[in-house]
């Protein structure tokens, strides 16, 4: 049985929607964030940057977001989440995968914790506006791809990328342009949204998406 530990809303919510597509037996352990659970020394000896989500599978132990969904599409593959190796559409579910948690992903932290991002407290204004200007030009490269294509970013397949998209444009109330007022964004994640996987991962986190 897999173990996630999350958080709601945080970035375990991807892995919380792959376990819950995939239909596996798991269970959710609660990092209580608000008490800055995620240093404590018994979770940093599974997860050393004290961060959220880790994946506990069998003996093996696994940390970073988009590792666990692909390692969970790769685990389950007759769940069709993950083109099959070698093959153009598994290249561009790593180039979308990428991108969302090299480029989208990391703008977002800048865009919530920004004074994380400069020792001067003058330039946090300046840290979260170019953060934004740089989550409209990645969403604006998404945008284009899903309204010349789709519905998914693969095409007609959903994939775990689609998922992953679905958590970040979760977060985009602090952007100024909220990602889902995007014609073709707001197709797929209104998509994914209204999975039952999706919906259950949802109702027990006790959120709202967009």
């Amino acid at each position: 049985m897999y173990e996630l530990f999350y958080y709601p809303n945080n970035a375990s919510l991807a892995p919380h929607f792959v376990l819950e597509e995939i239909g596996a037996p798991f269970v959710l352990r609660l990092v209580d964030r608000k008490r800055n659970a995620q240093k404590d020394a018994d979770y940093m000896r599974r997860n050393p940057m004290g961060r959220i989500p880790t994946l506990i599978d069998g003996d093996f132990v696994l940390f970073e977001s988009a590792a666990i969904c692909l390692h969970l599409a790769d685990r389950h593959p007759d769940k069709g989440l993950a083109p099959p190796l070698g093959t153009p559409a598994r290249g561009h579910l790593y180039q979308w995968l990428m991108f969302l948690t090299n480029t989208v992903q990391p703008d977002f932290m800048e865009l919530y914790y920004p004074h994380q991002h400069t020792t001067d407290a003058d330039g946090i204004a300046a840290v979260k506006a170019s953060a934004d200007a740089r989550l409209d030009s990645a969403y604006a490269v998404i945008d284009a791809s899903l309204s010349r294509g789709g519905p998914y970013l693969l095409g007609e397949r959903v994939s775990v990328a689609d998922l992953f998209l679905l958590m970040l444009v979760a977060w985009g109330g602090a952007q100024r342009n909220h990602p889902a007022k995007l014609a073709g964004v707001r197709r797929c994640v209104d998509l994914v949204a209204a999975r039952p996987s999706v919906q259950r991962a949802i109702a027990t986190e006790g959120i709202r998406l967009y």
